[in-house]
């Protein structure tokens, strides 16, 4: 049985099951405001209390400022301590001074209409520009003076974490895309944060929505029919991985082991992740307002995949690529 909760820190725990918030960015359709905040109570009712964002995902900071509002305006304003939001900052690479950094999280704050932020997580583009550990160091100092409450990374490698963890740096987790398909962080991150205690939190694992009985047995799709920048993207990780034949193979695996255990493919590919060393928790997106799979999503924590199962995955995945030979350690493919 997977828990329900992840204790990150001590004074900090999360859903094992995280709202992904990048679907209201404006890449996959639009999202009524007035509806969104309505589904954000229904999650948070069901007991998906944390929510994955960004100051670039478009209105989503500002929506969870309204979600707090109402959700005090229902339920008082303890009923706030229960929820948890997970921001990012992602600023373009150039010189970080403490005046650039604050202004950014204190414009963070303004939105999700908050004193701290729960946890903070930084991505920076370009390697070449060192100006990314003067970055962590004021984010740190923002830390230490009660405006962020952790400090975590988004799509960093394995060689920036170990030279950030030199300079002394405290890092709770790492963001990094991980699924059945691209188990990239089994070659250095994870030994490296199991060493020293860092959290992963997992985004992909359903390959923006590819991962379902919908896409079981269906012809490849054409560019037209990839609807959501998900989709799109996962759409290119298939065929770096080994091509729609192959996936379609993994699909009827999964489809055997969800039948065995009476759940979804989705499920299966959630809890493959969730049971892997130092995974805090798993995003999966919310088109909030849109479509919803709080119910099916929760039926992952009653899931626990055995030797057999395991098996069953590997007899496909070991025919594939190594995307770790083709695209690189963690979040490579989003820098240069």
């Amino acid at each position: 049985m997977i828990e329900l909760k992840k204790e990150m820190a001590n004074d900090f725990s999360i859903s094992r099951i995280l709202n992904g918030m990048w679907q209201v960015s404006g890449a996959h359709g639009d999202i009524d405001p007035e509806k969104a905040i309505n589904e954000m109570i229904k999650y948070h009712d069901s007991g998906f209390t944390t929510w994955d964002l960004a100051d670039i995902y478009g209105p989503a900071e500002s929506f969870i400022g309204e979600f707090r509002k109402k959700l005090e305006k229902i339920n008082g304003k303890d009923e706030l301590k229960n929820s948890q939001a997970l921001t990012k900052f992602v600023p373009n690479p150039g010189p970080m001074t403490k005046s650039i950094v604050e202004y950014y999280i204190d414009k963070s704050l303004e939105k999700m209409k908050t004193d701290c932020l729960d946890l903070i997580q930084f991505h920076w583009w370009d390697y070449n520009n060192p100006s990314y550990i003067d970055a962590l160091i004021h984010l740190s100092n923002l830390r230490d003076k009660g405006k962020v409450k952790h400090v975590g990374l988004t799509n960093f490698d394995t060689e920036r974490l170990e030279i950030i963890k030199e300079q002394g740096l405290e890092i709770i987790s790492s963001q990094v895309q991980y699924s059945i398909l691209d188990q990239r962080p089994e070659k250095l991150m994870i030994p490296f944060c199991q060493k020293h205690g860092i959290h992963l939190l997992s985004y992909g694992t359903l390959l923006g929505g590819f991962f379902s009985e919908k896409y079981l047995n269906s012809p490849e799709p054409n560019r037209g029919d990839l609807t959501t920048a998900s989709l799109k993207k996962y759409y290119n990780m298939i065929n770096a991985w080994g091509g729609w034949e192959l996936f379609q193979e993994l699909l009827q695996k999964l489809l055997q082991i969800s039948e065995k255990h009476g759940c979804s493919i989705a499920n299966v590919a959630t809890s493959f992740i969730l049971e892997k060393p130092t995974v805090a928790g798993v995003i999966i997106g919310a088109r909030l307002g849109i479509s919803e799979h709080k119910d099916d999503n929760s039926r992952a924590f009653g899931l626990h995949l055995d030797s057999e199962d395991t098996l069953m995955i590997k007899s496909v995945t070991e025919k594939s690529k190594d995307l770790f030979e083709i695209v690189g350690d963690c979040g490579s493919e989003y820098h240069k």
